[in-house]
């Protein structure tokens, strides 16, 4: 009686192991691997960055540009999957110039 329950205890865990190591999922579960994808990411400090990562695939794709610290993630920009949508440098690159323009006209104002 006990010999088959110690062998029934230790069939759970093997069953688990060969489980996971076959890549087995449930109907309809999309693998975390496939779903979110680090593109880039750029350290600020200590314990914050900001990364561009790709959530989904193919034409549902959307990437986000996230501010990460130790306690919190904040979205900084959604980049949605599609024509017509520039670049995030270029968008970035349009605000700069936009910025600097508004800075020289004001200090040729003073």
């Amino acid at each position: 009686m006990m010999f088959w329950f110690v062998v029934v205890l230790a069939l759970i865990p093997a069953t688990l192991w060969l489980l996971k190591r076959s890549g087995w999922q449930p109907k309809g579960a999309v693998p975390a691997a496939h779903s979110i994808k680090t593109l880039a990411q750029l350290g600020l400090g200590p314990g914050q960055r900001i990364m561009t990562i790709e959530v989904g695939q193919g034409a549902e794709a959307t990437r986000l540009v996230i501010g990460v610290t130790a306690h919190s993630i904040q979205t900084l920009h959604v980049l949605h999957a599609g024509a017509g949508q520039p670049a995030f440098a270029q968008a970035l690159a349009q605000q700069v110039n936009h910025a600097a323009a508004a800075a020289a006209v004001q200090g040729d104002a003073a």
